[in-house]
C-alpha cells in the first residue's frame, strides 16, 4: 500500500493539516487532506480490488484509517455480496477508532444500514454496552444516523439509561443522539427526560444541545432551560 501512503503524502495541504490539527486535539498523525479528496480516493478503490486493499491497508496515518472508513460505506452489494462479510470488515475496523472524526464520518458513510436495520442493530449491541469510549460512540453515532423512529425510539432511550462510560466523546455522543430524539419525537423524549438514568453531565448536555437547536420552538426551549437550571 505504499502507493496509496504517496498518492496521499503529495495531496497533503500544509494550511489544512494545521486547521484540522486543531479540531482534534491529542491526534498528531495528520495529513491534511481534504475528506472531498479523501471520498474521490476511496471509490476509485472500490471500483478496484477493495478487498486486497483492506487486506494491506496501514494505519499510519488518520487519513489512511479515515480512507479504510469511508471504502467501507462505499462497497456496493453485488452477487455474492452479504451484510455479514461487510460487517465482519466493520468489525475489524472499528478498533481503529480513536478519534471522533472518523467515529462519525465512518458511521454517516455506511449507508448499507437503511436496507438491513435489524441485522445491523443486533450487531451494535456489543458495542453499546463496551467499556471502551470509540467502541460506544460508534454505537451511538450509529443509532443516531439511523435509527431515530417510532420502531426504535424506546429501545434506545433503555440503551442509553444503561451507559455508563465515563470518556468525553462517548457522553456527548448520547447527548447528541438524545437532543436528536427530541428535535425527531419531542413529546416521547420529555417523558424520558423527566424520568432518565443519565448521568448528570449528559443530561445537562442534552438539555444544552436541545436549546442550541434550530428546530425546537422558543417557549420548549424556555422549559427545557428551567429544567437545566433545577440539575445545576
Amino acid at each position: 500500500m505504499e502507493k496509496i501512503k504517496e498518492q496521499l503524502l503529495q495531496l497533503s495541504e500544509p494550511e489544512y493539516q494545521k486547521f484540522s490539527s486543531r479540531l482534534l486535539p491529542g491526534v498528531y498523525n495528520i495529513l491534511g487532506v481534504r475528506l472531498p479528496v479523501l471520498r474521490k480516493l476511496a471509490r476509485k478503490l472500490v471500483k478496484e480490488d477493495w478487498r486486497s486493499y483492506m487486506a494491506g491497508a496501514e494505519d499510519e496515518y488518520f487519513e489512511e484509517v479515515m480512507l479504510q472508513g469511508m471504502v467501507l460505506g462505499y462497497v456496493p452489494f453485488k452477487e455474492g455480496q452479504t451484510v455479514e462479510e461487510l460487517l465482519q470488515y466493520i468489525r475489524q475496523f472499528i478498533p481503529k477508532i480513536n478519534n471522533w472524526s472518523v467515529c462519525d464520518s465512518f458511521c454517516s458513510g455506511l449507508k448499507f444500514v437503511k436496507e438491513y436495520k435489524e441485522e445491523v442493530w443486533i450487531f451494535l449491541q456489543q458495542y453499546f454496552q463496551s467499556k471502551k469510549e470509540y467502541e460506544v460512540r460508534f454505537a451511538v453515532v450509529m443509532a443516531l444516523n439511523y435509527y431515530i423512529e417510532e420502531e426504535y425510539l424506546q429501545r434506545l432511550f433503555e440503551i442509553f439509561n444503561k451507559i455508563k462510560q465515563e470518556g468525553y466523546y462517548a457522553k456527548m455522543a448520547v447527548a447528541w443522539a438524545v437532543s436528536m430524539c427530541f428535535t425527531a419525537y419531542p413529546h416521547e423524549t420529555m417523558k424520558y427526560l423527566q424520568c432518565n438514568q443519565l448521568d448528570k453531565e449528559t443530561y445537562l448536555k442534552t438539555l444544552q444541545k436541545i436549546c442550541e437547536s434550530l428546530n425546537v420552538e422558543k417557549e420548549t426551549k424556555q422549559v427545557i432551560r428551567k429544567m437545566k437550571k433545577l440539575k445545576e
